[in-house]
């Protein structure tokens, strides 16, 4: 049987206009809440699934290290994401896997902490799965995603030998799969979780970042490649046609499901 909890690790401020792009104020205002700076509150909800066999975290939060230089994002209310592991009645070494959806500091600077001034893994037995397309852009960023990126979040995770790259679907076990797909970034690790014949948990990141954004003509304006990222809302409705389907918007601050 597979069980499941949103993990909240916090909170930040981001435009209005970058979140939603080409569609009107007016419009969004209605969907997502936003302060008099057109300011919109966003947050970081990660997931935890388990099972009798395997511990598996979907994204990690921003962390608590070094944030001074991310100070314009006001950052607030965070968490160490060990500290809900903890809550669920895991200890980090317990869980055995993590899913980056990407690699945005916003989804994995949870994957390392800072103590006695030297980087540490925060989950040191588990294997973090980061699709191929992902890692290479992580090594080598455009110029519109390389503030996006920080070494300290990933590198101490590869050099212990524990990323898994994936090029194509992979079922993690039964009933839980990874799926590419391109748009917001190159590369975006999607999890379609099976609760039943007919019911699916959907994690599906930055595709589709908050309930306001279920649209497919709602696209971010932070999305390299707005195209790819109407025809992976396509891709991903048509493969859940029929079935019953729970979304885990990672970061919508007021509706999580």
């Amino acid at each position: 049987m597979i069980h499941y909890r949103i993990l909240e690790t916090g909170f930040f401020l981001a435009d209005g206009g970058a979140m939603f792009g080409a569609v009107p104020k007016r419009a969004w205002k209605r969907a997502y809440k936003a302060d008099d700076d057109n300011n919109c509150r966003l947050a970081m909800n990660c997931l935890l699934v388990w099972n009798d066999k395997r511990v598996v975290l979907l994204d990690t939060g921003v962390g608590l290290k070094s944030l001074g230089k991310l100070s314009c994002y006001r950052f607030n209310n965070l968490k160490d994401i060990a500290e809900p592991v903890y809550s669920c009645g895991f200890e980090p070494g317990q869980v055995t896997d993590v899913v980056l959806s990407h690699l945005h500091f916003d989804h994995c600077g949870g994957c390392t902490y800072m103590s006695d001034n030297r980087l540490n893994i925060t989950f040191p037995k588990a294997r973090h799965w980061v699709s191929k397309l992902q890692w290479e852009t992580y090594m080598n960023p455009n110029e519109l995603e390389r503030h996006s990126y920080r070494s300290q979040d990933m590198t101490p995770v590869f050099d212990a030998g524990l990323v898994r790259l994936i090029d194509k679907d992979v079922e993690l076990f039964e009933g839980f799969n990874l799926s590419v797909f391109n748009g917001h970034t190159k590369g975006q690790i999607v999890s379609f979780i099976d609760l039943g014949k007919t019911e699916t948990l959907l994690f599906p990141g930055d595709v589709i970042p908050t309930k306001a954004h279920l649209s497919d003509s709602w696209i971010s304006a932070y999305d390299i490649e707005p195209l790819e990222s109407l025809a992976a809302k396509k891709r991903i409705k048509e493969r859940t046609d029929g079935k019953h389907v729970t979304h885990v918007f990672y970061h919508d601050a007021y509706q999580t499901e």
